[in-house]
């Protein structure tokens, strides 16, 4: 593991972080429409960019450095922030962050993302907002809402968290240490902006993110959090159970 990584330019952090983010933009621009016209919801879309742009563009980028850097495909010295810490500071840590994020997301966030919407992206056709899935979900088909389910269950709650942060936290935040206590908020700010197709969820999204990103830079362990991220998504997907099998 490298002690000490090559830091990034700004220019490089910039466009390291805001890349994969403008081509699930594109993959969900140029397929929502599309897919919607064919029965199903435009979460079903985003999940389908997880599995296609997504894991293979920031898992791929990690293995190719991993493979320039060690003749082998291997995150060694590519993902850092892999400290041991004592295990009681998981049941700790982990709970307390993962429990910050549901309150920011469930209780702070919808009014500010129902103003914002309101006042700056009603113009954005109905297929461009995710929750049309859960507050329409009677027009789609049992076997349709249930994939979308399964999906985002295996994507949304896991696959794609553990990768986001290998890749933002455990490559990226690693790389702008040269900015010392800045370093998290800057990985912040441009994760939440990666997310272009929810961009009324950056003030809360940077609000719930910011205490988990200071804690694995002063722990310098990506695990907690994969684990935080993967429980906060995972809880979002089983929130719907009621609706999907009720």
């Amino acid at each position: 593991m490298a002690i000490n990584p090559e830091q990034h330019s700004i220019k490089k952090t910039a466009i390291l972080h805001l890349l994969p983010g403008l081509l699930l933009l594109l993959f969900f621009i140029i397929m929502a429409p599309l897919l919607h016209k064919l029965g199903l919801p435009s979460m079903f879309t985003i999940y389908l960019a997880a599995l296609l742009i997504l894991i293979p563009f920031e898992l791929g980028y990690l293995f190719y450095l991993g493979k320039k850097e060690n003749n082998r495909f291997s995150l060694k010295g590519i993902v850092l922030c892999r400290e041991k810490i004592p295990i009681w500071q998981y049941f700790v840590l982990v709970p307390v962050l993962t429990g910050w994020s549901i309150i920011c997301f469930a209780f702070i966030a919808p009014p500010i993302d129902s103003y914002l919407i309101k006042t700056f992206f009603s113009w954005l056709p109905h297929w461009f907002f995710l929750d049309d899935f859960v507050n329409n979900i009677s027009l789609y088909s049992k076997s349709v809402v249930i994939a979308t389910w399964v999906l985002g269950l295996v994507l949304n709650g896991i696959g794609a968290p553990i990768v986001e942060e290998l890749y933002f936290r455990g490559y990226l935040l690693p790389r702008i240490a040269c900015l010392k206590r800045w370093g998290p908020l800057v990985n912040v700010l441009l994760f939440s902006l990666y997310h272009f197709f929810t961009p009324w969820q950056n003030p809360v999204r940077i609000l719930a993110l910011l205490p988990m990103v200071y804690v694995v830079w002063w722990k310098k362990n990506i695990y907690l959090a994969i684990f935080t991220h993967c429980l906060v998504n995972i809880g979002g997907v089983l929130t719907m159970i009621p609706l999907i099998f009720g």
